[in-house]
């Protein structure tokens, strides 16, 4: 339940970046747009960490030693 969390958490996250980065660009500031573009990258990732870890060590589980 906790995956499911925080993939939600990733999804609204995303939205908020390209609705951020969409209206920036719009106004005409396309540098300020790849900014936050990036920040929503970074964010998302950091928040995917955990969720990779465990995918990892599953996979390595499986490897026959």
């Amino acid at each position: 339940m906790v995956y499911v969390e925080t993939i939600l958490k990733i999804i609204g996250i995303a939205y908020i970046a390209e609705f951020a980065a969409q209206i920036t660009k719009d106004a005409g500031q396309g540098a300020i747009s790849s900014k936050i573009e990036l920040a929503g990258k970074i964010i998302i990732l950091a928040m995917a960490i955990p969720i990779l870890t465990v995918m990892i060590e599953t996979v390595i589980k499986l490897i026959p030693s």
